[in-house]
């Protein structure tokens, strides 16, 4: 025992700790940047980071699962905060939380996956195009506008005024930042050396945008982090929690816990495909996320989901247990308690460029690729879902991802071919139904049905058909009085046609 304890002490040492470390300066940017990008102080996303390395990394369902502030709650987490103020962000997210937890309880894990891929895609890129706009302003030390539209449209102006700045302002210096920032990224993603490859070119990126605006003093804004930690936390108020009963609010909670509890279990179903360790519990991993959101929902800090960004760092840099991401939260403790004054010379711009590089690369074109297979449909759904986000709003977007779902679903589920075979002698006719005879495809059915001429041997066969609703059930069985009283002979098996109705897709 006592060497078996030796070697898994060793194995901790030899590669928990430094893949910590490596998801450790991953999340720190990204924690601080999405924050900003949320409307919030960047120490709030810290406090994320912190909970979801240390509580929910220990009790999480996915050990390689790294969880944290997620680019994809930031617009939504920005439009509570412009509705309805910031205090009320906390008691939003406690609430959210308790419906992750409450799922995670009633195994509900699974259903959180049944979303069509095209939604979830469009979704993903209509979030991109948001957060892309939004922080192209903040990359700027430009404020943003309030909707995703405007952000867009007025990306030309923002450009004007970078390169010819008026009333002496800084918006040049602070998007030569932010330029520097993602130039320095993407070349060190490109050709950094494979010995340094586990570190990050978003915190590359920033460490020369701050070393230049350090050393130039460059007139810009900074992170603005309190000397204590505990100054960033807000507990909820009591006079804000009556506010929950608001169906706006409510509604707004359950965005949040479906977006979160939707991301979290997608990126663990991609972390499993990416190393050999134990599988996702998903409704474990549900009702952790939930504990972790209503946790930061009582300190007033960002929602949190699981990230495969961070998650897929954690596995390429060796993690073979969950250590690695309880202690990349212990390495955000100890910074913020330590060392706060070195965030304070971080240039905003700097971290609004890496959710700039961030928006753009959730508007994945393999998605669209990958989608093209199934055909045009699925590329309808993406589209539409994406350019509703981004006109109205995330809500308004994914629902109508949704609806389009369900109409091709409908279609699909109500396909009818109905064959009609006449012999030489026109005197006997085989019909054959396959598919499902649903209301959709009645007009179809009544229409066909209609040519058949009276007077004949008629042969319906039923073998291939899935499913009948009481609709085209009632259009059969009067055709087959009608064809009786003309003269007709019908051979029909009545008793499959019922349990088709009774007990459908059932061989």
């Amino acid at each position: 025992m006592r060497n078996l304890k030796t070697i898994v002490d060793k194995c901790s040492f030899t590669t928990e700790i430094p893949a910590s470390f490596v998801v450790f300066l991953v999340a720190l940017p990204l924690c601080m940047g999405i924050a900003i990008a949320s409307g919030l102080p960047p120490s709030r996303g810290i406090i994320t980071g912190i909970v979801g390395g240390i509580i929910v990394g220990a009790i999480s369902g996915s050990p390689m699962l790294v969880s944290g502030p997620a680019a994809g709650l930031a617009v939504v987490v920005a439009e509570v905060v412009q509705q309805y103020g910031i205090e009320m962000v906390g008691p939003i997210l406690l609430l959210a939380g308790l419906i992750q937890l409450l799922a995670g309880i009633f195994k509900l894990g699974q259903l959180f996956r049944a979303m069509s891929p095209a939604v979830i895609y469009g979704m993903l890129a209509g979030i991109g195009v948001l957060i892309f706009a939004s922080q192209f302003h903040v990359m700027l030390d430009d404020k943003p506008r309030i909707h995703g539209i405007e952000n867009l449209l007025s990306i030309p102006n923002a450009i004007y005024k970078a390169f010819f700045p008026i009333d002496g302002s800084a918006h040049h210096l602070a998007a030569l930042i932010g330029v520097t920032t993602i130039i320095s990224l993407l070349l060190w993603e490109k050709f950094k050396p494979r010995s340094l490859k586990l570190i990050p070119g978003a915190l590359v990126g920033v460490v020369i945008g701050t070393a230049i605006a350090t050393v130039y003093r460059l007139p810009i804004q900074y992170v603005d982090v309190p000397a204590n930690l505990l100054q960033a936390i807000q507990l909820p108020t009591i006079a804000s929690l009556p506010g929950l009963i608001q169906a706006p609010v409510l509604i707004d909670a359950i965005v949040i816990a479906f977006i979160a509890s939707t991301e979290s279990l997608l990126s663990a179903v991609a972390v499993d495909r990416l190393h050999t360790g134990p599988r996702t519990n998903f409704d474990r991993e549900l009702t952790a996320q939930g504990i972790g959101n209503i946790i930061c929902g009582f300190l007033g800090a960002l929602p949190m989901t699981g990230v495969i960004a961070r998650s897929s760092v954690n596995v390429e840099a060796g993690a073979k247990t969950r250590l690695s991401t309880i202690l990349h939260g212990v390495w955000l403790l100890i910074l913020v308690i330590a060392a706060p004054t070195l965030l304070k010379i971080i240039p905003i711009s700097s971290l609004a460029a890496i959710l700039v590089v961030t928006g753009f690369k959730l508007i994945e074109v393999e998605h669209i690729r990958q989608l093209k297979k199934y055909g045009r449909f699925p590329l309808v759904i993406f589209s539409a879902t994406l350019i509703g986000i981004v006109v109205t709003d995330l809500i308004t977007g994914v629902l109508i991802g949704i609806l389009l779902t369900a109409v091709l679903l409908i279609h699909k589920m109500s396909v009818l071919n109905v064959q009609i075979i006449k012999h030489e002698n026109d005197r006997r006719i085989d019909i054959h139904l396959q598919g499902a005879a649903t209301f959709v495809r009645l007009p179809k059915l009544a229409n066909i049905l209609e040519l058949v001429p009276p007077g004949r041997e008629l042969h319906v066969y039923l073998h291939d058909l899935a499913y009948i609703d009481h609709s085209c059930l009632d259009l059969l069985s009067m055709w087959a009085k009608q064809q009786q009283k003309m003269g007709s002979t019908l051979t029909m098996q009545w008793d499959r046609l019922i349990e088709r109705n009774r007990k459908p897709f059932t061989l």
